[in-house]
């Protein structure tokens, strides 16, 4: 699955091929991302809504 992420060091929006998805926090407070990684081998995170992250894990 492809996802775009923003590439901080090259200061622009890339497409990436999602690596895993990942939860961080507890409780309320829990977020959800995908990891990434650039040709370079740079990480990409990407946080993303529980419904698009829900998708990913089936």
């Amino acid at each position: 699955m492809k996802h775009n992420f923003y590439d901080v060091k090259m200061k622009k929006k890339v497409q990436a091929e999602v690596t895993k998805a990942v939860k961080f926090g507890k409780g309320t407070r829990t977020r959800y991302a995908f990891k990434a990684e650039t040709k370079d081998g740079r990480s990409l995170t990407a946080f993303v809504k529980k419904e698009d992250w829900d998708k990913f894990k089936k």
